[in-house]
């Protein structure tokens, strides 16, 4: 359950996957939300919502679960009063919460001292090794679970997806594969896709006020810009030349994890999972490698592909994370 599910936001698709390796262990899973295509909608969990869920709302959705697994409702305060409310109901009862944004890695949150939720009853569960040592420091014990990704997906179809786009095959395609909110630096994204003269696709729709400065920032684009959502992961991938991504800070950021099973090139913003992440071997790209990244897309590197390809399939697969969500399972004695 979160504030919204079955979206295109990095946490419903976490979620998602979360659900497949849920499935996998022999679990009926149900999902809940306050917005979203969602098995059960509770519009207090929404994250504008005016109301908090009232326990009985809560009771009469969750009461029947063994587990309730908790996508970040707990952790980031987009709605503090649900939070609250959720976690009083979960007192005692056995939850998973899964940690993906902590308030202290947001400027605008980092005075909200009372996120994350704790209970002796609960497992917490963070996105990568950062956020589990702060936590730790914080009192709070703390796994590690990488996000997983569908790693066996068959490539997608460059030619179809490009005419969807109204792009030819010569055409140098940038892709950006973002909600347009202001820590995904799409001034950046833009100005890597000029030097290159190469067009600039971007995914996602703005949220958290940037309307005014997304729309001032494509309209003054020296380059074609595509701002169209709706293509399967594959698609994008198969479509795109080269993938931009550089973020001022992600929790964990799925896209060059993408990139690698799917065999493209791209550039990386500075920030700190994104080391955690290339350290573990990875050959990302920074934005001022922007020759190496137009090199390598002119003539792709294949040991380097196959290389990132097959670390993603190892260590980020949903089989790999359904094997991890079963052993801390089983040392709650929860199988």
């Amino acid at each position: 359950m979160s504030f919204r599910l079955g979206l295109a936001d990095g946490v419903s698709i976490v979620a998602r996957h979360w659900t497949r390796a849920l499935q996998e262990l022999d679990f009926e899973v149900y999902t809940v939300a306050g917005e979203g295509p969602v098995d059960h909608i509770i519009d207090g969990l929404a994250i504008d919502a005016t109301q908090p869920p009232s326990q009985a709302e809560l009771a009469t959705v969750l009461d029947r679960a063994d587990v309730v697994v908790v996508e970040n409702l707990c952790t980031i305060p987009l709605n503090l009063p649900a939070s609250r409310s959720l976690g009083a109901y979960l007192r005692g009862r056995p939850a998973i919460m899964h940690h993906h944004d902590p308030p202290w890695q947001r400027n605008r949150f980092s005075h909200i001292d009372e996120l994350p939720l704790e209970d002796p009853a609960w497992r917490h569960v963070t996105i990568n090794d950062l956020t589990r040592r702060q936590m730790d420091d914080r009192g709070i014990q703390a796994s590690t679970i990488y996000n997983p990704f569908e790693t066996n997906e068959p490539f997608g179809d460059r030619t179809a997806t490009r005419a969807e786009l109204g792009v030819s095959d010569d055409t140098l395609l940038i892709a950006h594969p973002v909600r347009a909110i202001p820590r995904k630096n799409i001034p950046m994204a833009l100005r890597l896709a000029e030097e290159l003269s190469a067009t600039y696709w971007l995914l996602g729709q703005p949220e958290e006020g940037y309307e005014a400065q997304l729309e001032w920032l494509l309209s003054t684009a020296s380059v074609p810009v595509i701002h169209q959502s709706g293509s399967s992961v594959p698609a994008i991938y198969a479509a795109a030349d080269g993938i931009v991504f550089p973020s001022l800070w992600e929790g964990f950021g799925n896209p060059p994890i993408e990139a690698a099973i799917h065999r493209k090139p791209v550039i990386v913003g500075d920030y700190p999972v994104a080391r955690e992440l290339e350290a573990l071997g990875f050959h990302w790209l920074r934005p001022n490698q922007l020759d190496e990244f137009a090199a390598r897309i002119q003539n792709p590197d294949n040991e380097i592909l196959d290389r990132d390809r097959a670390l993603a399939k190892r260590m980020f697969s949903i089989e790999s994370s359904r094997d991890l969500i079963a052993k801390l399972m089983t040392e709650a004695q929860w199988l």
